[in-house]
């Protein structure tokens, strides 16, 4: 067998290992999903709006809270599990073929969309969790995280066939990122120093565990585009993304579900 022969079929076995382990990521990510949405208790949160109303007392414009819905958490933790799942077996089936050929330009777009669906429901439901209750600024932290990965997209179309990084967007992205932190660190410090109610322990647990994953896929795009050790292969990457993706999942859904979803 002569060396491109050989080379050949080694990037067909990479391909191949890659599309069972995203069929495998898919099943853990179910198995989890609907575990959480079966087993769950009813517990939920409300979401308010705070409409200005005219105080005829008072002559003076001031907010009104009120209840806008009250959302199960038990669902929602489910169906950020389920969006990776579906996205999973999509890259492992019928979009296996487009995904090997993203991935040989160095790029998944599918990831990112995913993620913009799946992370940014987690990073509300951490603001929630924080306190954060206001229907204006769980739209507001949703959508800046999912503009946050869309700028990973940009981030890889960008970056085809130069040979210098272009970093624009990871800079813009990662402004866009750590804004709706900045924003659970606000409420978070302040529910500890206001008054003798103070967050429950998991929530403490939390914060600090999924600000750190959710960095360190930051980390691992810098180490794509800076080839460095086994980060010059982009599907080692890849596969770190994907255990990335696993574990930052798994370890929001087990704390919510020890802290507040498990049957009494």
């Amino acid at each position: 067998m002569n060396t491109v022969s050989a080379n050949v079929q080694k990037e067909e076995v990479k391909y191949t290992k890659l599309k069972r382990f995203n069929l495998i990521m898919g099943f853990l990510h179910l198995i989890q999903g609907v575990f959480m949405w079966v087993v769950s208790n009813d517990t939920s949160y409300p979401i308010f709006t705070n409409f200005l109303k005219f105080n005829v007392e008072t002559f003076s414009l001031s907010p009104e809270p009120e209840l806008f819905m009250n959302l199960r958490f038990g669902p929602a933790v489910a169906i950020f599990l389920l969006l990776s799942a579906a996205a999973h077996f999509y890259l492992a089936t019928f979009g296996n073929a487009r995904y090997r050929g993203n991935l040989e330009k160095g790029m998944n777009p599918v990831r990112f969309y995913e993620y913009a669906l799946s992370s940014s429901l987690m990073i509300v439901l951490i603001g929630m969790l924080s306190g954060i209750w206001d229907l204006g600024a769980i739209l507001l932290m949703f959508f800046i995280n999912a503009t946050m990965n869309l700028f990973g997209i940009m981030m890889e179309y960008h970056n085809q066939g130069l040979k210098k990084t272009n970093w624009t967007s990871f800079i813009y992205g990662s402004i866009a990122g750590i804004i709706p932190w900045v924003v659970i660190f606000i409420y978070f410090i302040g529910s500890i120093t206001s008054g003798e109610a103070k967050p429950p322990a998991f929530v403490y647990a939390i914060i600090p565990t999924l600000f750190v994953f959710f960095n360190i896929f930051a980390i691992n795009m810098i180490l794509q585009y800076k080839k460095i050790g086994k980060w010059k292969d982009y599907l080692f990457g890849e596969r770190a993304y994907i255990i990335l993706s696993l574990a930052a999942k798994t370890v929001l859904a087990w704390i919510i579900f020890a802290g507040t979803l498990a049957p009494v």
